[in-house]
C-alpha cells in the first residue's frame, strides 16, 4: 500500500505534468485542452475548469508514463542506444500522442495537431519544464530510511 509519501510524490508530479502542459498548451499553437461536450467540468468559473482540465490531463499523462512508457523504453532500448538517446524523445511524444488519444474519449480532450513537429516540440518543452520543476520541489529525491 501507498504511504503518505508516495502520495504527495505523486499528487506533486501531476501538478508539474499540469504546469508543463499549460506551459507547452501557450507556447505552442497546435497543442491545446478543452473541454466540451455535455457534462460541464466547472459551472460559472473558467478558471476553475481551465485548471481542472490540465489537472486531469495531467494525470492521465502520468498515468501513461507511470504505465506505459517503461514497456515502450525497454522494446525500444537497442534503437535508444543507437541514436546514442535521442529516440527517447520520439517516445515521449508518442507518450503525448497516446495521451491525447485517451483523452479524447473523456469530456476533456488535449489536441495535438501534427505527431512531427508539434508532438516532438512539446514533449521538448515538456521535459524541460518537467526537469526544471522537479529539480526545485526534489520530488525525485528519495527519503533515507532506516
Amino acid at each position: 500500500m501507498w504511504d503518505y509519501e508516495q502520495i504527495m510524490r505523486f499528487i506533486i508530479r501531476v501538478i508539474i505534468n499540469a504546469l508543463a502542459l499549460w506551459i507547452t498548451s501557450w507556447v505552442l499553437p497546435g497543442f491545446t485542452v478543452s473541454t466540451g461536450g455535455t457534462l460541464s467540468l466547472a459551472q460559472g468559473s473558467s478558471t476553475v475548469a481551465t485548471v481542472l482540465a490540465f489537472l486531469f490531463i495531467g494525470l492521465i499523462f502520468g498515468l501513461v508514463n507511470a504505465l506505459v512508457k517503461p514497456i515502450v523504453s525497454l522494446l525500444s532500448l537497442p534503437v535508444t542506444i543507437l541514436t546514442l538517446g535521442l529516440f527517447t524523445l520520439i517516445i515521449n511524444a508518442a507518450m503525448l500522442w497516446l495521451t491525447a488519444w485517451l483523452s479524447s474519449y473523456t469530456t476533456v480532450a488535449l489536441h495535438i495537431d501534427t505527431f512531427f513537429w508539434t508532438a516532438v516540440l512539446a514533449a521538448l518543452i515538456i521535459t524541460v519544464i518537467s526537469l526544471i520543476a522537479s529539480a526545485i520541489t526534489g520530488v525525485n529525491r528519495r527519503s533515507r530510511r532506516n
